[in-house]
């Protein structure tokens, strides 16, 4: 609009002395100006308009900003198709990732690519590169903590019992999160068959998932926090007895004395099982508090419960404390979900 506005009054002299009288062309002056002949000062801001860039002359001794006058021709409803243009083209930029933080786009390929590099690279790390001196006692290990084996007056460690135990745990913790605001939206990838094997395969069959994981999760309707198995991953009562049952383990652990603790170090560093085990352990703490936030945004309740991110790093007690006090998941009529809701 500068550029229309500089131009008409540039070349508005001209226009005075046409002898079309439907042009009607009023040069206007603010009130508080008193100029003794306005025509001749109206020519001089005309002059000076098509130089300008927001300068200042001066008029009868006293420095003033510069009048730019429009003609009364209809230019001010027509709008610049450059200005246009870049309007609709930041509309579309700002636009483009517009789910509340995180959206879709956000968790591109090159994430994905990533962790997909990281489980590759576990495995074969797990497969060919962690000790396996011990591949007997793995066994007899593995079908003593299945209670496979009678009591053949053999004590097991305190700390991999525990171990074991509180691996146990962690799936039924990571279901609890992931069930159901980190379900994927944007592909038909479901989460359940790798909660599932989880249980057998902890931290190594979850990685998959994250990596193929896209946000944001679908809504979710009134009777589906209603049925199995939301309504037993929501229930207080479930992340109550997860809670307790950690606590209880660590407890256990922690009874041990320095001699157990240096076993099971020997253990680590000659078994492929407890060394595997013991990874698994180590990479649930660590993508656990990633899930949690997640959680705690899809339910809108980082505003009060961000205290518990720094908790979360306390391997399941901090995760299972998060589960205990968060609050429900937002529902949605069943006739707005889900088909409803992804026309609007």
């Amino acid at each position: 609009m500068l550029a229309n506005s500089s131009l008409i009054s540039s070349n508005f002299s001209s226009l005075l002395f046409l002898k079309n009288k439907k042009v009607n062309t009023k040069p206007s002056f603010p009130k508080s100006a008193k100029f003794k002949n306005p025509k001749t000062q109206f020519f001089k801001n005309s002059i000076y308009s098509n130089n300008y860039i927001n300068t200042k002359i001066s008029v009868f001794g006293k420095k003033g900003r510069l009048y730019i006058c429009h003609s009364s021709l209809n230019f001010q409803n027509q709008e610049d198709p450059i200005m246009k243009k870049d309007t609709d083209v930041s509309t579309e930029i700002s636009g483009g990732s517009n789910n509340g933080g995180s959206g879709g786009d956000q968790w591109d390929w090159t994430t994905s690519f990533l962790l997909f590099g990281l489980w590759g690279g576990l495995m074969y790390y797990v497969f060919f590169l962690a000790p396996n001196q011990t591949p007997l006692t793995d066994t007899y290990f593995l079908k003593k903590l299945l209670n496979l084996k009678g009591d053949d007056g053999f004590q097991m460690n305190q700390v991999l019992v525990s171990l074991w135990y509180l691996m146990g745990l962690w799936p039924l913790v990571y279901s609890m999160l992931l069930l159901p605001t980190a379900r994927s939206s944007k592909n038909s990838i479901p989460v359940w068959p790798f909660l599932v094997l989880s249980f057998f395969g902890g931290a190594y069959a979850l990685i998959p998932y994250f990596a193929l994981w896209k946000p944001p999760p679908p809504p979710v309707e009134e009777t589906e926090v209603q049925r199995w198995p939301l309504n037993f991953l929501e229930s207080k009562l479930t992340a109550g007895v997860t809670m307790a049952a950690g606590l209880g383990i660590i407890f256990y652990a922690g009874l041990s004395n320095g001699d157990v603790w240096k076993e099971f170090y020997q253990y680590f560093r000659e078994s492929r099982f407890i060394h595997a085990m013991s990874i698994d352990f180590c990479l649930l703490s660590a993508f656990a508090p990633f899930w949690i936030y997640n959680d705690m945004t899809a339910r809108k309740w980082y505003d009060k419960g961000f205290w518990l991110l720094p908790l979360s790093v306390i391997p399941l007690l901090g995760p299972a404390l998060y589960l205990l006090q968060r609050p429900s998941i937002p529902t949605v009529p069943v006739s707005s979900s889900p088909a409803s809701a992804e026309e609007k």
